[in-house]
This record gives structure tokens, sequence and C-alpha cells, in this order.
């Protein structure tokens, strides 16, 4: 019979008809799909295989379902949440029945369903105390998101909330299932709070199945405009680190509750500031406007 393999000799020389990709080095700097390489007319198989297991991590992000039991408990068992809310982590729904409901009815998961308004309402009843924030937690298009990163992020804030000069009265942090950005507007108003931040799993990328977005909004109501929020957007490790979005997000909070206001009218200026600065000193100037000049000279 006769032997097909090659020499090594021959492979060796076959090695070298590989072109160097020039693009090879950007690869350190991002995770966006560059230098991807080809073969033939195609790209390489290695490549196809990344994407495709890039392409059903994204799927399972935004099919799979929270598990709200243990992010419940997981809340219930941290000293910090405890020591500045009001009281427990509270389960709640949106009014999309199922996933399928969810992405076929992005209205449902805006509001919450009948009985969590009503358990909400129940509970504002039992207490008089003003809440300055309503902190909320929704799977929205990524549960991995919120599972992995919602903790971690809610007692990063918890700290420098606890530390701040001016006293925060947090209402007890909320879990909505199936729930989009507006539903925390229904959650603010049930319990008359001054400002809401909803914490919400953000639509899947092939690199980024696990993004999470923080918006925060004051005097929110039911039917609230989306120019009226503020968003910290790609919230994980390999993207805003916890600190950075944390910081970002009390920069944000204090100068809503001096400006009695968020949205479009409030710019995010925490990365240009003093962090040691008293917030609240810029109020008035806008990096739209230049600075008056002298012209008396």
């Amino acid at each position: 019979m006769k032997n097909n393999a090659q020499p090594e000799s021959v492979l060796s020389s076959q090695d070298d008809v590989t072109q160097p990709n020039p693009w090879q080095e950007l690869k350190a700097f991002t995770s966006a799909r560059i230098a991807l390489g080809r073969a033939g007319t195609s790209i390489p198989t290695k490549q196809m295989l990344a994407f495709q297991l890039d392409h059903a991590r994204a799927m399972d992000a935004v099919h799979g379902a929270l598990d709200i039991p243990a992010l419940l408990g997981n809340l219930k068992d941290s000293a910090l949440i405890s020591q500045h809310c009001a009281g427990e982590a509270m389960a709640l729904s949106s009014r999309a029945q199922d996933r399928f409901d969810y992405l076929q009815r992005p209205d449902k998961g805006r509001q919450l369903n009948e009985n969590s308004w009503q358990a909400l309402c129940d509970y504002r009843a039992t207490t008089d105390t003003p809440f300055d924030l309503a902190i909320v937690v929704a799977d929205g298009l990524s549960a991995t998101a919120v599972s992995r990163h919602a903790q971690p992020v809610i007692e990063g804030l918890l700290s420098l909330l606890g530390n701040d000069e001016r006293h925060w009265q947090v209402a007890p942090v909320t879990v909505v299932s199936q729930g989009r950005v507006a539903v925390g507007d229904d959650v603010a108003e049930c319990l008359n709070a001054s400002l809401v931040l909803i914490l919400i799993g953000e639509r899947p990328g092939l690199t980024s199945p696990d993004s999470m977005g923080m918006y925060l909004t004051w005097q929110a109501r039911r039917g609230a405009r989306e120019s009226s929020r503020n968003c910290i957007s790609n919230v994980r490790p390999q993207g805003l680190n916890y600190p950075e979005a944390c910081q970002k997000a009390f920069y944000l909070m204090s100068e809503a509750r001096t400006r009695q206001l968020t949205g479009v009218n409030l710019k995010d200026r925490s990365s240009t500031l003093d962090n040691n600065a008293t917030l609240g000193q810029q109020s008035g100037s806008s990096f739209l406007v230049a600075a008056p000049t002298n012209t008396q000279e």
C-alpha cells in the first residue's frame, strides 16, 4: 500500500505559505471582530467556530431565565444591602406572561402586572418614610448580565451613598421578571420615590452577552419620557468596571438630587471633576456654552 503521508519538509514549506496579518497586533486592544484572517474565499474554520459559539451565548442570554429566588437570597444575605435599604428585597413581575410574550410585546414589559402594583402600594401604605432612591433590578434582554453584576454594583453604590454627607433613604430593592427600562417608573410611582435607578440586562453583543445598563430617572412616573433618563452602559469587568460605574451613578444621583432633574439636561462630568470637590458647584454651566470672556480688555 502506498503511503500518502507528506514528509515534514513539505509541511514546513506549506506553513510558509500563510501570510501574516498586519492587523493581528490590534486584537490586543479590542474584543471586536478584527483580523480574522482568510482561508480561500472564507474566514478560517477556527474563527467560524468562535463566531458560532459567541452567537449561541448571545441567544442563551436573551432566552435564559433569571434565577430570581437565588438573586433574592443573595440580596437578602448582603450585609450592606440590609444596612442601607429600608427592607428586604421584593420579587415583582411585569405584565408579560413569559419570555415569548416579553419579546413579542415590549409594551407589556414596561409595566408591572396588577398583583405587583398592588403589592408595592400595600407596602407603601405601611410606612411614611420618604424614599430618596428606589433600586430596581430587571432581567431585560440578558438575564446573564444582572445575575452576574447587579449585586456587586448595588453594594458598591450603597457604600458610596453611606459615606455621603447627605442622608439617602433607600427603598427595598425590587427584582422584576420580564421587565424593561420603563418598568422602573411604575416602581417609583408606587413607592413615591424621588429617584429610581434600574439595573437591566442589555441587548447582547457577539462578544458581550453580559453587559448591564443602569438608567436613572428623577420623579419617574408611568409614561415618563425616555429623554428624562440618564444611562450608564456596558457595565461589566471587561467594559465599564464596577468602581467606575458606581462612581458615575453616584455623581449623577447627587447632581439629580441637587438640581431635581435627569435626562438630557443632566450631563455626566464625573470624569472631569475632582471627586473630592463638592458636587453641585458646576450647576448652571454647560459644556455646550463657551465660558464668558472679558470684553473690556
